[in-house]
């Protein structure tokens, strides 16, 4: 049974016999897929050395769909919540996809390697674009929409970035940041008006020829950046392939998702994250799924209930946060049409969060746990025995170890990093690079492994447990904050004269960003509830909004080693009782 001809590639995946077919598409057997991916890793087959996610997936479903072997049901669902709907089908979505890719090409003249930061909400736009760079072989970058000028202009320069596409309440943040970029030429900007320097994105690709010619891609061929943050320093730019974004789905989408072509999936992340890409780009299509979004200017309970209650959306993925938010309302009121499968990512959710959620909708929430480096690392997948507090097993194509500091195993029980082997032979899914960063790339590995920078246990069962970051890494409703961004926008007020940033336990969010902040005598004799909202304000105009410290606390000295470094530590163990 062939799972896709890859015509391009004169590469045929064949397969043992699945033990399902859903409209002439398999669903690979966990043991189809181990088999499959050993052959590759041992080097009894080769993965291929040309691939395309557009051409070589996108397209084969469009096939699939003129041919009839597909449920009539959209590739695409959009809504606003204010009556406009958008509907795609695979076809469809090629043929504006292609109009997108000429756009890129022809009217701002980009070629396959160029580099293209991309900073919108949950509008359609977002996803043309995704497939258009593929397309075109031009390497996306996408970024929340809550950047700041500051912001934006650091991801400028470090990309060397050739052109942007925003809204029309960003353009003039991009504007004022646009004569320190040289390499950025070109501007679009997704809006019904017009602004002096930018091309109108929407007025373009409506005027373009859909007789677009997807580029021929390899397999390790750069396809998209991520700006991660890190603990020092600025974000690091971690870069994905054809392969670790597009072809892994081929593998191992089942292991997290296992969807079908008539099933419908709805993820609540930013368009900025990782689990975007893959949740409702990469590993949705590959299955031919629906992906369905709303664009949720805020993120509202109620909107998001009545959303499940209306649409047949069976698959419901969002940060804890999202789970947390929704338990506090009455949920017996709420009727969902078809959900039945929910999933957890981005940080640990609270079990009791998971019991009020499945006592109340008679619905388990399944965790995963990953990183932007690798996507999936570990999953609680379908027919797998649940177990509070467990992110549970590793993703197939990921031998997940906890070692010590000397890359030692550990054995089950014992608390340790955890990492995934990255020697002899690099994984499937791992990025390509730290890009300009070959330090942090190195340092990223330790003996065998990749080290996640997690500290976690493993049981007898092989369920993986987390405990907490070993680095200062904030994660505050999924989203990964650097405590050196926010020191960095606090030093800049008058007021302070030092800072530290730690992250805090908050029943909502998981943890949020608390500062501990040593005044300036200019201040000393300040209204400190004032104060505390202003440098609030001050770090939201600065940087992003979501990483604005939510806990001030004001301190005459914080502690640090004899060398003179913060001991952020201690405060950390401070705030989550660990003192």
């Amino acid at each position: 049974m062939k799972l896709f001809k890859l015509q391009s590639l004169k590469f045929f995946w064949t397969l043992k016999p699945p033990n399902r077919i859903f409209h002439g598409h398999p669903r690979l057997l966990a043991s189809d897929v181990h088999s499959q991916y050993e052959s590759f890793r041992r080097g009894k087959q080769e993965l291929p050395k040309y691939f395309n996610y557009a051409s070589d997936v996108l397209d084969k479903w469009s096939e699939i769909e003129k041919a009839g072997k597909r449920p009539p049901h959209p590739a695409f669902w959009w809504i606003n919540g204010k009556g406009e709907e958008v509907k795609w089908s695979f076809e469809e979505l090629g043929f504006l996809s292609r109009k997108v890719a000429n756009v890129l090409t022809k009217e701002c003249g980009l070629q396959k390697g160029d580099r293209l930061i991309v900073i919108l909400p949950r509008i359609p736009e977002w996803w043309l674009v995704n497939v258009a760079c593929m397309r075109a072989g031009i390497v996306l970058i996408p970024g929340v929409s809550q950047l700041s000028a500051k912001d934006i202009l650091y991801r400028l320069q470090a990309s060397k970035a050739t052109c942007i596409i925003t809204t029309d309440k960003l353009a003039p943040v991009v504007d004022s940041v646009a004569s320190e970029c040289q390499f950025l030429k070109t501007r679009l900007m997704v809006s019904k008006g017009s602004r002096e320097g930018w091309l109108n994105f929407s007025e373009l690709y409506k005027n373009q020829a859909a007789d677009h010619s997807c580029v021929k891609t390899r397999i390790q061929d750069p396809m998209i950046i991520f700006f991660t943050s890190g603990t020092t320093g600025s974000p690091k730019m971690t870069q994905h392939s054809q392969g670790s974004l597009g072809f892994r789905p081929l593998l191992s989408e089942r292991y997290w998702l296992d969807l079908t072509p008539s099933g419908t999936i709805w993820n609540t992340a930013d368009t900025g994250w990782i689990l975007t890409s893959v949740a409702s780009v990469y590993d949705p299509w590959v299955f031919g799924s629906c992906v369905f979004i709303h664009s949720l200017p805020q993120t509202d309970s109620a909107v998001i209930l009545n959303t499940l209650c209306r649409f047949p959306i069976d698959t419901l993925v969002g940060a804890p946060t999202l789970f947390r938010m929704l338990v506090q309302n009455d949920l017996s009121s709420y009727k969902f049409m078809n959900l039945k499968y929910c999933v957890s990512g981005g940080e640990p959710l609270n079990p009791e969060v998971m019991e009020q959620w499945k006592s109340q909708t008679g619905l388990d929430i399944r965790e995963v746990y990953g990183q932007t480096e690798m996507g999936v690392i570990c999953s609680v997948f379908k027919g797998m025995k649940i177990k509070p507090g467990s992110m549970g097993k590793a993703a197939p194509l990921y031998d997940v170890q906890i070692i010590d500091k000397n890359a030692n195993i550990l054995p089950p029980g014992e608390q340790g990093e955890i990492a995934v082997r990255s020697k002899p032979i690099r994984p499937l899914g791992f990025f390509s690079e730290y890009v300009d960063n070959p330090k942090k790339t190195a340092e990223s590995e330790r003996g065998d492994f990749y080290v996640t920078g997690d500290r976690g246990t493993v049981d007898e069962d092989g369920y993986f447990q987390f405990i907490g970051r070993d680095d200062d890494i904030i994660i505050s409703s999924g989203y990964r904050i650097g405590p050196f961004e926010v020191e960095s926008a606090l030093i800049e007020h008058p007021a302070v004269v030092e800072t530290a940033v730690v992250s805090s336990p908050d029943p909502l969010r998981g943890e949020v960003v608390k500062a501990f902040v040593v005044l300036s005598p200019a201040f000393s004799s300040s209204d400190l509830k004032s104060l505390a909202c202003e440098l609030q304000d001050h770090v939201k105009k600065t940087t992003a909004p979501y990483k604005y410290p939510r806990k001030v606390e004001f301190v005459q000295e914080l502690p640090k080693t004899v060398t003179g470094k913060i001991k952020r530590n201690e405060l950390r163990d401070k705030e989550w009782g660990r003192i």
